[in-house]
């Protein structure tokens, strides 16, 4: 073997490693592998693999970059430490493509050409997804003392959406385009007018507007090509093909007047072929029980599919007031699905028509002295949750307060959470003082109290609410978008996923160093065993050379890779552990994986 060497032959068990960098790693005290994993290793048997990788690891990096994959590299080798430049926001492309190909997100019903706004999880997206609920109900209901659960049905009474507002005033605007038959939200198409830049071709100081144009919404740089594209043909019938015109002043759809909606173009066509601004119901429509669907059905058997999840907890408020034992100032919380039948679902799953829903309605005793000092700790408890539970990036985090018309009829405030996502900057969660007009509008409907008897005041009133809301897929969008990084190691492109290990979809990856050597496997599997008992979603990868499994573990955001190699077995050194963000690697005793890995997931 070694006069192979010497020939500059390869030994046929080599593999295809990559030169590292050393790193120094701190050691723990070593304790006996046989006391943790139970297994009885005979040190004569490894001899021949031992001698493998200590030959293996004397390879230049030319020669091993040419060897195969019969053997790994030695555990002492280690990656360079992570360039890591200023991360920019990533392309929507780039998101959706690496959704697709690593099981995060499907398009629903793909084989049949899918659906538009329905998309399916796959198993990394699945498990992301119920992470993500988990530490919200944690962090905003187990962790407390004042919020209770709920779990309400998707189908109400259908008097519900009557008492709620949401029968007559739950929809949007939209316009179609005659020529096309496509159909547009108006709240998210923009124009803008086309002027001609002063003292271009001899304009005039009035500055004469030569047309429109009109755009879908996203980000300004999309919004802007997209314009200069539609204005080349205005300015070119005009004659003046060449000038300069000025900067798009971009407005809602909805604010234009019925002059300006006879000439605006549309996205479509390019034409004038706009229809008239006009209302849009969200509502999914049902029927429950055996009923005629035909043309001589009544409306009798209507009922809706719940477009939010706030009015499964005001109808219920009595309820749990009775049974939870709770008194003002307390909350109620709950998750699930939600449905809209939205005109144009797009941006991947910010926008969609089923998707699901977090709320809480803390119920607070009436008073415009009473609501900002809950509305500004909610506030500062849904700022801790995004920023040091979930880990989204802070540069890429913005506040919203709503004013004026922007805010609901029955509304004191409302501040939304932005987020810059690459589509552009867009509301991720609201957190509103709804005052008690849910309670108030339940009270007329059903014709049932609702008021609450405040046993200290000896008043009865109507509770005013405050609500945090935040949609899980969006939530999820952000996390994603907020974790995609890219950086260099030793010269070569890594892409990587950087999840908040409590959220991260698998917590850490085990690694026998050789899947051909029964005694690494058979540590390798009961440690892989133990981590699952535990309740760890953990993967077992032995298949390809070690810095491929590393690889393969970072894209989708594996924080902890485990690797089981010789000196554990031979020498009882325990484990190496190599962080995902700075692929620096720590050794220590298996009996302390657990513990150690309990305290980086889960804090304690």
């Amino acid at each position: 073997m070694m006069l192979q060497l010497l020939c500059g032959q390869q030994p046929r068990f080599a593999v295809m490693v990559r030169a590292f960098t050393t790193v120094t790693v701190t050691k723990s005290t070593p304790t006996r592998v046989t006391n943790t994993i139970g297994t009885s290793i005979r040190q004569s048997s490894l001899m021949a693999g031992r001698q493998q990788q200590r030959v293996v690891s004397s390879l230049s990096s030319s020669t091993a970059d040419a060897a195969t994959d019969a053997a790994a590299t030695e555990e002492g080798e280690k990656e360079s430490k992570p360039q890591q430049p200023l991360q920019p926001i990533p392309d929507m492309e780039e998101i959706v493509s690496l959704c697709k190909r690593r099981g995060i997100i499907f398009p629903s019903s793909e084989i049949y050409n899918g659906y538009a706004g329905f998309f399916d999880y796959g198993p990394l997206g699945a498990e992301l997804k119920k992470n993500l609920k988990d530490a919200w109900w944690n962090h905003f209901v187990t962790q407390r003392e004042d919020v209770v659960g709920l779990d309400s049905s998707i189908i109400h009474n259908p008097t519900t959406w009557e008492s709620s507002g949401h029968l007559d005033g739950f929809s949007d605007p939209m316009v179609d385009c005659k020529e096309t038959k496509l159909r547009f939200r108006a709240d998210q198409l923009f124009y803008a007018p086309i002027i001609i830049q002063k003292g271009e071709n001899g304009s005039s100081e009035e500055r004469d507007i030569l047309g429109y144009v009109c755009v879908q919404e996203g980000n300004d740089n999309d919004m802007t090509k997209a314009g200069k594209k539609q204005s080349k043909k205005v300015v070119k019938e005009a004659g003046l093909k060449g000038s300069r015109i000025e900067k798009f002043d971009f407005k809602e759809l909805v604010l234009a007047t019925e002059e300006e909606m006879k000439v605006i173009p549309s996205p479509a066509s390019g034409k004038p072929t706009l229809t008239s601004i006009r209302d849009f119901n969200l509502m999914f429509e049902t029927r429950v029980g055996a009923t005629n669907t035909g043309p001589d059905s009544d409306d009798a058997n209507i009922a809706y599919l719940r477009p939010e999840t706030a009015q499964g907890i005001f109808i219920n408020f009595k309820h749990v007031l009775m049974t939870s034992r709770q008194k003002i100032p307390f909350g109620i919380a709950q998750m699930g699905k939600a449905f809209r039948n939205e005109i144009t679902p797009r941006n991947f799953i910010f926008r969609s028509r089923e998707f699901e829903q977090m709320e809480v309605e803390y119920f607070i005793p009436p008073g415009d002295d009473v609501w900002p000092k809950h509305h500004q700790e909610w506030m500062d408890s849904s700022k801790d949750f995004l920023l040091n539970v979930i880990q989204l990036r802070e540069d890429l985090i913005g506040w919203d307060v709503h004013e004026g018309d922007s805010l609901a009829h029955y509304a004191r405030a409302c501040t939304d959470v932005t987020f810059t996502f690459p589509f552009g900057t867009q509301e991720l969660m609201g957190i509103a003082a709804r005052g008690n007009y849910d309670l108030t509008q339940h009270t007329e409907g059903s014709g049932k109290s609702l008021e609450y008897y405040d046993d200290e005041t000896k008043e009865r009133y109507i509770p005013h609410c405050i609500e945090p809301s935040l949609g899980v897929d969006r939530l999820l969008l952000a996390v994603i978008c907020s974790a995609y990084a890219e950086d260099e190691i030793g010269g070569e492109k890594r892409n990587l996923l950087k999840f908040a290990p409590n959220i991260a979809p698998i917590k850490a990856v085990i690694c026998p160093l050789l899947k051909n050597k029964p005694e690494l496997v058979e540590v390798a599997r009961t440690l892989f065993k133990r981590l699952q008992q535990r309740g760890y979603n953990v993967m077992y990868d032995a298949s390809g050379a070690i810095g491929r499994r590393y690889r393969r573990a970072d894209e989708v955001g594996i924080p902890f890779a485990i690797t089981i190699d010789f000196e554990t077995i031979e020498e009882d050194a325990g484990v190496t552990i190599r962080d995902r963000d700075t692929t620096e690697q720590i050794r220590l005793p298996l009996d302390d994986v657990i513990p150690y890995l309990s305290k980086a997931i889960n804090g304690y």
